[in-house]
């Protein structure tokens, strides 16, 4: 008796481990099918269409977010660039896929906006179809407030990258700089212009000093070529429009 009734509460709780350890393998099953039904392989994007991206990416319950434009020669205008994460890689659903547009080959003239005031050289960038990119301001002596010292794709640049330029502003002399586009010195005394450069914590190198050429008397009726002033800067390193930081060294070329 004693024995049948052991049987009886060892067959049970066979029977209890059982239904618990199918519980178990079912509930990791579930959450392995959730875990893994929740997750999608980024498909390949690039030279669809903007709107054939983002269709194929909300049908496979993904966001898509375009993030930059580009001018391509290679890809047309309107479709991806490139994406990020890349194509294959497996994220959860409702993943922000991010993407670049290309703008199709550059057409567009880059207007010279030096020496407008700054709104003046908006509107000329605007009608252009361009846009202002990041403005920086500078004190520098002599020049109007708010008139752009420099631009950074110089005018009428081909082959730039983004639909956007890059200017620095004359400010007051009391002005902090937030940032620097290398001016043009061309024609500066040299001296002025390491100074000037030093003022905003520029680092300028030595300047170099080479003989120039004085021109020749032009032909009957032309007027004379005027001859470089000694000292005057001729060329510089980096050139007018680049972005340059405090860590940036100029080089300077200055006639004799």
């Amino acid at each position: 008796m004693r024995g049948s009734l052991l049987l009886r509460v060892f067959r049970m709780a066979c029977v209890v481990m059982l239904l618990v350890a199918v519980a178990m393998v079912s509930a990791i099953t579930t959450m392995h099918f959730a875990i893994h039904g929740a997750e999608v392989k980024i498909p390949t994007l690039k030279g669809m269409t903007v709107a054939e991206a983002r269709s194929q990416a909300a049908g496979m319950g993904l966001n898509l977010d375009v993030d930059n434009r580009y001018y391509s020669s290679d890809i047309a205008a309107g479709h991806i660039l490139s994406q990020s994460p890349p194509a294959g890689s497996v994220v959860r659903r409702e993943w922000h896929v991010r993407v670049s547009e290309s703008l199709g080959p550059q057409k567009v003239d880059v207007p010279d906006t030096v020496g407008a005031d700054a709104r003046v050289a908006a509107l000329r960038l605007r009608r252009a179809g361009l846009q202002v990119g990041v403005t920086a301001k500078l004190p520098w002596p002599g020049a109007q407030d708010n008139s752009v010292l420099a631009q950074d794709p110089p005018a009428h640049s081909h082959g730039i990258a983004q639909p956007s330029i890059n200017i620095l502003v004359a400010a007051p002399d009391n002005t902090v700089p937030d940032g620097y586009i290398m001016p043009d010195l061309a024609g500066l005394p040299v001296t002025t212009a390491i100074d000037q450069l030093a003022r905003v914590g520029l680092k300028v190198d030595p300047p170099t000093y080479i003989d120039v050429n004085i021109p020749p008397v032009g032909a009957a009726g032309t007027a004379p070529a005027s001859p470089v002033p000694p000292g005057s800067v001729i060329t510089q390193q980096p050139l007018a429009g680049a972005r340059v930081d405090q860590n940036t060294v100029i080089k300077l070329v200055a006639s004799k």
